[in-house]
């Protein structure tokens, strides 16, 4: 199912800028979403966005105007969200806990509960990139498996292997902290 005109598709193919204009309004908002859910900080999602929005409107042309638009800038924005995470330092100047809001066990100690938030957090952000994507949008951000899979442009079963990989990786981190997942 297509939202999009076939007429501004097919002038944005061609390179109409006007086009890409109307496409640019139409899906900022979305194409932001879906970004911050990756990078999880708004001010490097506004940034990824625009770069994002610059390599779909250099790539018109292998803009296939008989599919849907939003699935295709989804993909251009995962993997320019993919390149910023690429170029961040592992545990940079932004805090571990930007990577995931996680729900504190009730242990009855506020303090002890923030321990295990900022842990799991830190964990999530020592992940490996693709591992780390994966395992955001598909755990924490709770979007399906086909979802993730089309904007990373990979299959269903990638991503699960993905995700088990993450998983299993945030466990065994967990645990050489002291803290039993």
């Amino acid at each position: 199912m297509r939202d999009d005109g076939s007429s501004v598709l097919d002038r944005f193919r061609q390179g109409d800028v006007d086009a890409f204009e109307t496409l640019f309004r139409m899906h900022q908002r979305s194409v932001f979403g879906w970004v911050l859910r990756i990078v999880r900080d708004p001010t490097a999602a506004e940034d990824v966005t625009v770069e994002a929005f610059w390599r779909i409107h250099r790539a018109h042309a292998r803009f296939d105007s008989t599919r849907g638009f939003e699935p295709w800038a989804r993909r251009v924005a995962t993997h320019a969200a993919l390149d910023w995470l690429r170029r961040q330092k592992p545990e940079s100047s932004a805090a571990p806990e930007m990577w995931m809001n996680v729900a504190a066990p009730s242990t009855g100690d506020a303090a002890v509960a923030d321990e295990i938030r900022r842990k799991t957090a830190a964990a999530f952000a020592r992940l490996p990139v693709k591992l780390r994507v994966a395992a955001v949008l598909a755990v924490v951000e709770d979007r399906p498996h086909k979802e993730i899979a089309e904007a990373l442009g990979i299959t269903v079963g990638a991503v699960k292997l993905r995700v088990f990989r993450a998983l299993r990786l945030l466990r065994k981190d967990l645990q050489e902290q002291g803290i039993t997942p």
